[in-house]
Formats: structure tokens, sequence, C-alpha cells
């Protein structure tokens, strides 16, 4: 298994900039891909970003061009990754939960609440 800690969420007003981090211990090298999820009151729970372990990215149409999701596995115990958001908006107000895929796993970060202001 994989434990994931977040950390990053917090106010930030329309436009301004954000950085989530998600560490992830544990059986790190099954790890076929990390990313993040994001959940607004009243609406279904929504992939945000993704990055394999061979370095390829996704991302949703609607923060393409503001978010990037990079990752830093230089130690060989602990693998982080990140989601930098940039020109944030009204809507991008969410926890965010980072996950973790493995082959014969997923696991899930407790959340961390993104809360965009005007």
């Amino acid at each position: 298994q994989v434990q994931l800690v977040e950390s990053g969420g917090g106010l930030v007003q329309a436009g301004g900039s954000l950085r989530l981090s998600c560490a992830a211990s544990g059986s790190i090298f099954s790890i076929n891909a990390m990313g993040w999820y994001r959940q607004a009151p009243g609406k279904q729970r929504e992939l945000v970003a993704t990055i394999t372990s061979g370095g390829k990215t996704n991302y949703v149409d609607s923060v393409k061009g503001r978010f990037t999701i990079s990752r830093d596995n230089a130690k060989n115990t602990v693998y982080t990754v990140y989601l930098q958001m940039n020109s944030v908006k009204l809507e991008d107000t969410a926890v965010y939960y980072c996950y973790a895929a493995a082959s014969r796993f997923t696991s899930w970060g407790q959340g961390t609440q993104v809360t965009v202001s005007s």
C-alpha cells in the first residue's frame, strides 16, 4: 500500500496561485500514476490532472494552461507530486484529493480544501 499526505490548500484570491503537494510513502515503486481529483459542493468528483510513472501528463480541459502537475522522485522512500495552480477561478473551489494508482490498488489522500475568493 501507499500512504499519501497532502498539503498546500487554503484561501486564495481569484487570479492568484497556489501549490498543492502530495507526498507518497510505502510501496512507491508500485505506483503507475498519481494525480489529483477535486470535488466541489453538490458536484461529482472530477479528475483534474494525472502524471504517469513515465512522466506523461493529462489535464481536464477546464484547467489546461493554468494548472501544472509535476513530480519529484529523487528520494528513494518518498515520491512527491505537485499541482501548481495559477490564474485560479472561483470555480476551482473544491476539496482536492491526491491519488496513487498501482496495478492492485489505489490509494487516496485525506483531501485539502482550496477556496477561491473574488
